[in-house]
């Protein structure tokens, strides 16, 4: 059958019972199977990845003042259900190993802010953040973990899936992710009581379906929200999880073309995979080295561009954002400066550094080889017509 053929079977079942929206059996089967086969211990289907980490917040507890610690290097979507809890978040640095949340960073982020209510971990563009080190330092603390694996679906820690090492993990359907209902999201619970998992992603399905009591008229004790998702998009989630595995490796395959194409361009270095994590590689991302060459990466996107080629710069950092310039900024750095001085240490900090000179390249799973061979030569040429030799330190 081919990927249609999943979707449209489980779209047509939910026509032929009358179950559109805004439940069904499209929504609970999805939800057990996206759960069996993440390793989640229970699972709420939700409408978009924004509303699983606004539920995972509330459900961790996370209120009005209190601090929640979040990578600076992410999407906005990862930080802005904490402004909706009337939490406030704590920007923290990247490392170069994972582009994700520093474990030394973080580590300074506990003795400045004893008192934290969660911990919300980003796995980026599909690359595990060190687990390890950092679950420990939380377990420590007895801090509420929620793992952003909205990007990183399909990648393994260790042999374990991202989004399950955490209290709460949270994925998305959105339309550029590696499976997709179009729109949508999931909630995982994965604490180490089963019964306690259970009861947290009921809690969240209460949320979710407006809060509303067992009864025959409405009642509401509670404030609720119209997140659940639609038995036809859990549908459509139902026929993509049948083909993620071959995305997953076609995304691994594109970052891999990529690699190998580029290799000669010494000013060209790749998001790195370190050993004992498998990357879903849901976009292949690159940095351009000004120390080696004169070419920029918006240079790179130019050209890209001028061939009707799209690409992206990576996201902006959090605390250069307008809207959260007045948020705390934890780097590795001793002095207290790189806490509150933005201005001073946005071009020194890791993830201001990989922001300036990042790119990321087209993945998308339909790209041929000859469309990874067209963007590979654009690249190469705009190097070697800028004078940078391959193989050649500058």
């Amino acid at each position: 059958m081919s990927d249609e053929g999943y979707e449209q079977a489980y779209i047509k079942e939910a026509f032929d019972t009358n179950w559109i929206a805004p439940l069904g059996n499209n929504v609970n089967e999805f939800e057990k199977e996206f759960a069996a086969v993440t390793g989640a211990k229970d699972a709420a289907a939700l409408s978009s990845g924004t509303a699983a980490m606004h539920m995972a917040l509330k459900a961790a507890g996370a209120g009005p003042g209190d601090i929640v610690f979040c990578p600076t290097l992410t999407f906005a979507a990862t930080v802005n259900p904490v402004i909706y809890q009337g939490a406030v978040p704590v920007f923290i640095d990247s490392d170069y190993e994972t582009w994700n949340i520093s474990p030394s960073a973080l580590a300074r982020a506990f003795q400045i802010y004893p008192q934290v209510k969660a911990v919300i971990i980003v796995h980026l563009y599909g690359l595990s953040a060190k687990l390890d080190e950092i679950m420990k330092q939380c377990r420590e603390r007895g801090v509420a973990v929620i793992e952003d694996a909205a990007e990183s679906l399909g990648t393994l820690y260790h042999g374990k899936w991202t989004g399950t090492f955490g209290d709460y993990g949270i994925f998305s359907f959105n339309g550029n992710k590696i499976i997709t209902t179009s729109g949508g999201g999931m909630l995982v619970c994965s604490m180490d009581d089963p019964e306690q998992a259970r009861e947290q992603a009921a809690r969240v399905r209460f949320w979710a379906t407006q809060a509303r009591e067992q009864a025959r008229h409405y009642q509401h004790k509670e404030i609720g929200y119209n997140y659940r998702m639609s038995n036809i998009v859990a549908g459509i989630g139902r026929g993509q999880l049948k083909v993620l595995k071959d995305r997953v490796e076609k995304k691994q395959y594109i970052y891999s073309y990529y690699k190998q194409a580029l290799q000669d361009i010494e000013a060209v270095s790749f998001m790195p995979i370190p050993e004992g994590t498998s990357s879903n590689c849901w976009l292949t991302c690159i940095q351009v080295d000004e120390k080696r060459t004169d070419i920029t990466p918006e240079q790179i996107m130019d050209a890209l561009a001028d061939d009707n080629v799209e690409s992206r710069p990576l996201w902006k950092p959090m605390h250069l954002q307008p809207v959260f310039r007045d948020k705390a900024f934890i780097t590795d750095c001793e002095e207290p400066l790189c806490i509150t001085d933005k201005e001073r240490w946005a071009d020194d900090s890791v993830a201001g550094t990989l922001f300036r000179r990042g790119v990321c390249l087209p993945s998308d799973t339909k790209m041929t080889d000859g469309d990874l061979d067209r963007v590979c030569r654009l690249i190469k040429n705009l190097f070697q017509q800028g004078g940078c030799a391959h193989g050649q330190d500058r």
